[in-house]
Formats: structure tokens, C-alpha cells, sequence
């Protein structure tokens, strides 16, 4: 009997054990799992759980102001809203009549609003971007007056120009995110962009807004600033300038201007014209590239517009690449004085025609300019001259210094879009024809501002300095952060050659082809040039163009000038181009206090293209 029992009662002890050892088990997973999920997970479900209650809602940041040199406000911000709806917290009955009170003040479809407003399982949708404040306090009053809720009014912040059309093409512009597309605004995107703040607001576990304060987590924080070397006052002058040119000699292809600090490389004004205004930078500025868009319709429409947008924001100084033409005469004349394949006394002959390698040349209108020395071939801008200089300076020295001017790479300027290269021959590729087109300023492009960039070397003592735009970094506060030092890249000619060209270029300008550039009380040294765009469809298009530098016995500033496809009785560089570079010049000058003083230079008289010598661009072959 004993025995019988016993046995029960062992396996009893055994399967209670067994049980005991299974919850000691659970007990000690539960343990271990409330350890992990407290200690080592507790943030993960905290920030869940904080995301099931809490709305965040970003407050965008102020981009960082720009001024010019002389503290003129250039880009700012302006306040605006940005109007959301949470289709989750509206009214079933008030649906339809938010839709159509808010399609007419918004201007909007009513019938995509109320599909929007009808998705139910939505609990954020946009209406409409950054809207002044007229509109935001008018869709507020309706939703008050109507009892709609679930309607967002976020305060936000817009890039406004506040000089409109004015530089333009520097500063470019922002998109609807407020981040930058073009211009300084691209170049210094990451600089100028804030940090945005954050404001959270309290939410049931269906997503609806609670009734309490908000709370805020993160101010926003303005982006830094910029100061340029632009000049207000100089900018001015040159798109007043500019402007009239384009008007008066209707030209075809926009024009280009820059004015620079020839010893530093700052830039102190810089213009394309026709600008367009960067608060509304898809609209067609330029009346005529407005009339051919809205000629056409559908895809034709859609593509011209395009182009005709992305033209109006092209920074055509910086971007685009032309032939040069006579204005480079002075790299030719600076490189083969430099290396000593000519000096002042050098003699040259202009006849009927030259022909190198089969190829004739002749001078504009076929001018017979007989023997001249170096400075009246500059003077008369004489092509068969130059082919004779070309030759005498050789293909590896020319596109050596071509190199050293640096008009193959890219000037290095803070601005964006600059090309790659420019288009030219190297040594291994350039014939004796080659040679002879490129001594004269054709067969390579080249951009303006490298242009610009290398007369400065040409006069400054053959120092290349590399252009910019930007001269200090600004805190929100207006503090200097830092600031931008002049660069110089290499030194390009010897001090001597610098010298003797400025005397050449004065004498371009009191005797030759620049008469129109003088300026009463000043010295001036230039170039004229007019060149022909030799990839374009029309014969007969030219750039006018002109270069000039003031003080020329002590060199500050340069005005360069091009006119692309003029349409007037003239166009030559000397007629044109030259009378704007002397008003801009006069002006900077006296803006910057420097004297006039007592000449015997001939006074600046009225010029016609018959009176003065030609640029010498024509590249007619026999």
C-alpha cells in the first residue's frame, strides 16, 4: 500500500518542480525584457510616443541679407504665410463650403479643393505658398466667420529684392523652397541658408489638434550675410548706360558690361542687359522676347518660354564666350613685347592684302595703312600688322602666353556657371592661318570677364588677378565673420611691358580708333574691337565692344563694353561701345575723388565711323 502511494507523490514533487522552474524562467525573461525596454530602448518608444501626441511644425529661417560696398540693402526677407489644411479636423458639413469660400479667395479650383478636403484619412494637405498678408487674414476671417477649423495660416518667409531689376544677374534668385537657383544665391547657398526652427504642438491619439498652448522647441536662426564689392553708385552708372546703348542701337543679343578694380580684381559693377526682376524671375522682362513667346501656343509655347527664361538669367559676362576681336590685340602686342619678338620701333606694313598659307587678309573696308611702327598699328587696329606680330612671336610662345593670361580655364570668380574652358587652338593644332586670325583677336572665344581680367594684367605691372565679387562674410548681427583678400595667380608680363603698353593704349585713345573714349581732365588708355561671330547664321553679326582703363599713368579702374549684334549706322567698337566706357569711367572717377587735372590732349570731339580707323576684324580670305 506504502509503496502505491509513494509513487504518485514522486511524480507530483517532480512535475511541481518542473513548473516552478518554468515561471522562475518567464519571471526571469519578463525580468530581462522590462530591464531592456526601460534602460536600453526607453528613448525609442519615448520619441514614438511623443510622435503620437506632438504635431511639429517647421518655422523657415531668414536667408542671410546681402549689401552692397557702399551698404545698400540688396536681398532681404519679407513675412508671408503658407496656408495648409487638415482635411481630419473639418467639419463634414463645412466641406463643401471651405472649398468653395477658399477656391475664390485663393484663387483655386473648387472641385480639386474638395477632393482634398473630402480625403478624410489626410490631416495635411497644402493650399497655397507663401501668400501676403491680405490674403492669410482674408481666409482666416472666412474660416471665423464660417466655423470651419482645421485650416493652418504658418507664418513663413520669402527672398524680396528690394531694388528690383538692379544687379540682377549677380545676385540671381530663389525658389519656391527658398533655396537658391542662380547668382550669388546659388554660389552661396549653404552660407546664406538659416537653420530652421521647430514649434510642436499637442495632438489626441486620432491626430486632432488639442486645445492648449503651443510650445516652442527651436528658434529659427538667420543665415549669415554677405558684403560685395559692388558699388551701388557704379552699378548704376553702368545700367543706365548700358540700357540707353541697348535702346539706341537696338541690339539683338544682349549686352554686357563690367567695371573693375584693375590692381585688386574686385568687381564694382557688372551688368547684362536686357536684366529681369528677380521677385518675379519667370516673368519675360524684355518686351519683345515676351511678344515671341506668347505668339506661339502649347509645347512650342512651353518650350520658348523656357529658353527665353533661362536666357533673361544667364549672367552673360561671366558665362558665355565670344570672339574678342580687336580688344585682344592687346594680349598679341603685350606677349610679343614681353618676349622681345618686337619693341616700340618695330615696323610693319599694311598693303592691298597678306596672304599666309594661301589665305588672303585684308584690314576693315580694305584700309591701305603703308609702314607703321608697334604703336600706330595699335592705333589703326591694323589685322595685316598683327599677322605680321603673330608670326614674329610664334605659335608656342602665343599660346603660351595665351595660357598665362589665363584665357583657357575659368577666372576663379564667386559666381557660379563660369565654362570649364574657353574655346582656342593649342600649339600642335594651330597652322600658319590659325595664328594669323587668333594674333587679331578671331578664331577664339573667350569669356568677358576673362577678357576683362587680362587687360587688368596687361596694365596693372602683369599681375593676374583673379576677379570676386563677395568682400565680407556677415553674422546675422552684422558682424564681420570674414573677410575676402585680393588673389593674385601669377604674374604675367614684366613691369616694363606693363608700362609701355599703357603708353600705347593713351595713344590708341588720343590718336587712334578710341578718340570717342576720352574723358575731359583724364588720361585714358583703350582698345576697340568689332568682332564677327563667326558661328552665327547671319553674316553680317558683330560684337562692338571697347576697353578702357583710367587713370592710365596710374591705373584704377576698367570699363569693358560689348554690344552683341548692334543694329544701328554702325558696328564698330570705337563708335558705339567706346562713348559708354567714358561716361561710366567719368563717373566712377569722380565718385572716387580722383582729380582731374590740366591736358594737352585734344578735347573729345563728335566722331564718325569714316573719321575714325576701323577695327580691323575683317577675316575675308581671296
Amino acid at each position: 500500500m506504502s509503496q502505491l502511494r509513494t509513487l504518485p507523490e514522486q511524480e507530483f514533487r517532480t512535475r511541481a518542480r518542473l513548473v516552478s522552474a518554468l515561471f522562475c524562467a518567464l519571471a526571469l525573461g519578463l525580468a530581462v525584457r522590462l530591464f531592456y525596454l526601460q534602460l536600453r530602448s526607453g528613448g525609442w518608444y519615448s520619441d514614438r510616443a511623443l510622435g503620437q501626441q506632438l504635431r511639429d511644425t517647421v518655422v523657415p529661417a531668414d536667408r542671410g541679407k546681402i549689401y552692397s560696398a557702399d551698404g545698400v540693402l540688396l536681398a532681404a526677407n519679407s513675412s508671408c504665410w503658407t496656408l495648409r489644411a487638415s482635411p481630419r479636423e473639418m467639419p463634414e458639413e463645412k466641406l463643401a463650403l471651405a472649398a468653395s469660400g477658399l477656391a475664390e479667395i485663393l484663387e483655386l479650383d473648387e472641385g480639386a479643393l474638395l477632393e482634398k478636403f473630402s480625403d478624410r484619412r489626410s490631416n495635411d494637405c497644402l493650399l497655397r505658398y507663401r501668400v501676403d498678408r491680405d490674403t492669410a487674414d482674408r481666409v482666416r476671417d472666412f474660416c471665423e466667420a464660417s466655423g470651419i477649423t482645421g485650416i493652418r495660416i504658418n507664418q513663413d518667409s520669402r527672398r524680396w529684392y528690394p531694388q528690383g531689376e538692379f544687379l540682377a544677374s549677380v545676385l540671381g534668385f530663389t525658389n519656391v523652397d527658398n533655396a537658391g537657383v542662380s547668382g550669388l544665391e546659388l554660389r552661396y547657398d549653404d552660407l546664406l541658408t538659416g537653420e530652421n526652427g521647430v514649434v510642436l504642438t499637442a495632438v489626441n491619439a486620432w491626430g486632432y489638434t488639442l486645445e492648449q498652448s503651443y510650445e516652442t522647441e527651436r528658434f529659427p536662426t538667420e543665415g549669415d550675410g554677405l558684403r560685395l564689392t559692388i558699388d551701388s553708385s557704379v552699378q548704376h552708372y553702368l545700367e543706365n548706360a548700358l540700357n540707353y546703348a541697348v535702346q539706341e542701337h537696338h541690339v539683338g543679343a544682349r549686352a554686357v558690361g563690367i567695371v573693375m578694380e584693375v590692381n585688386t580684381g574686385a568687381v564694382l559693377a557688372m551688368a547684362t542687359t536686357p536684366a529681369y526682376d528677380p521677385n518675379q524671375p519667370r516673368v519675360i522682362s524684355d518686351p519683345a522676347a515676351r511678344q515671341a513667346v506668347d505668339a506661339l501656343t502649347g509645347s512650342e509655347r512651353a518650350k520658348a518660354l523656357q529658353l527665353a527664361q533661362q536666357t533673361q538669367w544667364r549672367n552673360k559676362a561671366v558665362s558665355d564666350l565670344y570672339e574678342p576681336g580687336s580688344v585682344f590685340k592687346l594680349i598679341t602686342c603685350a606677349a610679343a613685347l614681353d618676349a622681345g619678338a618686337v619693341t616700340k620701333g618695330s615696323s610693319f606694313y599694311c598693303g592691298e592684302s597678306i596672304s599666309v598659307a594661301g589665305t588672303r587678309f585684308h584690314c576693315a573696308n580694305h584700309k591701305r595703312h603703308g609702314a607703321q611702327t608697334l604703336t600706330q598699328a595699335l592705333e589703326n587696329s591694323c589685322n595685316q600688322s598683327f599677322i605680321q606680330i603673330g608670326a614674329r612671336l610664334g605659335k608656342e610662345a602665343f599660346c603660351n602666353y595665351f595660357a598665362a593670361f589665363g584665357l583657357r580655364e575659368p577666372t576663379g570668380i564667386d559666381l557660379p556657371a563660369e565654362p570649364r574652358k574657353s574655346l582656342y587652338y593649342t600649339a600642335d593644332r594651330m597652322g600658319p592661318v590659325e595664328l594669323a586670325s587668333c594674333a587679331f583677336g578671331q578664331s577664339s572665344k573667350v569669356s568677358y570677364l576673362e577678357m576683362a581680367a587680362a587687360v587688368c594684367a596687361v596694365v596693372n605691372g602683369g599681375k593676374l588677378m583673379r576677379p570676386y565679387v563677395v568682400s565680407d562674410i556677415l553674422s546675422p548681427e552684422g558682424e564681420v565673420i570674414d573677410q575676402i583678400a585680393p588673389v593674385c595667380t601669377r604674374r604675367v608680363l614684366k613691369e616694363e611691358t606693363s608700362r609701355t603698353m599703357r603708353e600705347m593704349m593713351e595713344a590708341v585713345v588720343l590718336y587712334g580708333g578710341g578718340r570717342n573714349a576720352q574723358i575731359p581732365g583724364y588720361r585714358v588708355g583703350g582698345k576697340s574691337g568689332t568682332s564677327q561671330k563667326l558661328d552665327s547664321n547671319d553674316e553680317k553679326a558683330r560684337i562692338a565692344s571697347f576697353v578702357a582703363v583710367a587713370p592710365i599713368d596710374n591705373p584704377k579702374f576698367l570699363c569693358l563694353i560689348c554690344l552683341d549684334e548692334p543694329h544701328s549706322w554702325t558696328t564698330a567698337g570705337g563708335s558705339l561701345s567706346a562713348p559708354v566706357c567714358a561716361e561710366v569711367l567719368e563717373q566712377t572717377l569722380v565718385r572716387y575723388g580722383v582729380p582731374r587735372s590740366p591736358t594737352d590732349a585734344p578735347a573729345p570731339t563728335a566722331q564718325t565711323a569714316a573719321d575714325l580707323p576701323q577695327d580691323g576684324d575683317s577675316t575675308d580670305g581671296a
